[in-house]
Formats: structure tokens, sequence, C-alpha cells
């Protein structure tokens, strides 16, 4: 089987997932919350677009993560999957001197749809109620792990597939990049749910200019990190030279 057969069969299995996941979210949700779960799609869609590269991997972090966590615990499973549907075309959509990739459209979108849903229905588990100590700390711990593998797994998988190279090694460097950032999100989200159930909703998600600080630091940290080698190559090329 040669790489582009690889590719397509693992996004048709990544579909399919996606799909069964889904379907099975659409059936046992129920409650809808309108203008909260607009809200949150619509700061996740916006922080969507605020992408920082990682480096040594061919693939970029965006800073909605609190947004889709918050619709992950806050919201049904279907309108998690909406949010974090809607919020991927937005982040995956190309710019205009960059042409679009349908089949890195269906990966993205299947995979946030997989994992979400995962997440969701993990949060919301009915076995779970049945813990009573530390029972939402428990749940928010087990939704977010849910997400960063449903995340990170299958992008080490394709990346692995795509450019011949071990899963494992790509999963590594992926999850020690961004755990860090799945961890914060986990308290942002706890902190936004503290707020909304004491002062509402809408002061919870003025969380905006918090993420907007993470993006700061995360590309200024990346940034250091990808000129660390750079300037390293350059003093080895100057010493030679001398």
């Amino acid at each position: 089987m040669n790489n582009t057969r690889r590719i397509k069969t693992f996004i048709a299995a990544m579909m399919l997932a996606a799909a069964g996941t889904t379907g099975y979210a659409g059936l046992v949700s129920h409650a809808l919350h309108n203008y909260f779960a607009l809200a949150v799609l619509v700061l996740a869609a916006v922080t969507s677009r605020m992408k920082v590269k990682l480096p040594g991997i061919n693939g970029n972090m965006s800073i909605n993560l609190p947004f889709l966590l918050t619709a992950v615990v806050s919201l049904s499973a279907a309108e998690a999957v909406v949010v974090a549907c809607v919020s991927t075309a937005v982040q995956c959509w190309p710019r205009k001197d960059t042409k679009f990739n349908p089949q890195q459209m269906a990966f993205n979108l299947s995979m946030m749809a997989f994992a979400s849903c995962l997440a969701s229905l993990m949060f919301h588990a009915d076995r779970l109620r049945g813990i009573q100590w530390s029972s939402n700390i428990l749940e928010l711990v087990l939704a977010t792990a849910t997400l960063f593998l449903g995340q990170t797994a299958p992008v080490a998988a394709i990346v692995a597939v795509s450019e011949g190279k071990a899963a494992g090694q790509i999963w590594w460097s992926l999850a020690h990049l961004s755990f860090p950032y799945y961890v914060v999100s986990a308290g942002v989200t706890t902190m936004v749910q503290a707020v909304s159930s004491h002062m509402g909703w809408g002061l919870a998600l003025a969380v905006f200019p918090v993420m907007y600080g993470v993006h700061r630091s995360y590309r200024l940290y990346f940034g250091r990190m990808a000129e660390t080698p750079r300037t390293a190559a350059l003093v080895r090329s100057a010493s030679v030279g001398a």
C-alpha cells in the first residue's frame, strides 16, 4: 500500500469514528444552552485563528482550547461537537496566499469531532455520578486527558503515515510541547465554571484577555526555541570559517 493510499485510509477511518461518536452524541444530547453555546462558539472560532507554530513538527497549536474544554464540560455532547467543528473549520480555512486542502480539512474536522465528543461523553458519564469525593475535579481531569489523547494521538499517527516516521516519537514530541497548555486550559475552564456559577456565564467568558496573554507567551517561547538552533548553527559556521 503506497503512502497516499495509507493517508486516505487513515482519514476515512477517522471520519467513520467521528460519525459514529457524533451520531451517538446526537441521540443522548437533549439539553440546549442557546446563548451560552453561541457565546462559546464565537469565542472558540475567534481564538482559533490565534495559532502557534510548534517547533520540530509540521503543525501548529490553536489557542482556543479553553473554550473547547468549556464546551465539553458545560454544554451537551452535540453542542460541544458543533463548537469544535466550527472553530476547527475557521482555524483550518486557508489564507489568501495558500491553497485549500480538502483532505486536511476532513481529517481535522473528524479528529476534533471525535475527540470533543469522547471528552464530553466521558465528563457526563453516568457511572461517574456515584463518586462522591472530588467528582467534579476527577471528571474534568478525565475529560481533559481524553481531549488531549483524542487530539494528539491521531495527529501523531497521520504525521507518521505521511512522513514515514515513528508515531511514538512524534507523539512524545507533540505531547511534551502541548501538555502544559492542556493543564493551563483545564485551570481556565475551572475558573470559568466557578465564575459562571456565582456571577453568570457572561462575565465568566471574559477570559479572552487571559488567552491572548497565553498566546503571546507561547509565541515568544517557541520563537526563542526555534531561534536557538539557528543561532548555534551560525556560531558553528563562523567557527569553521575562522
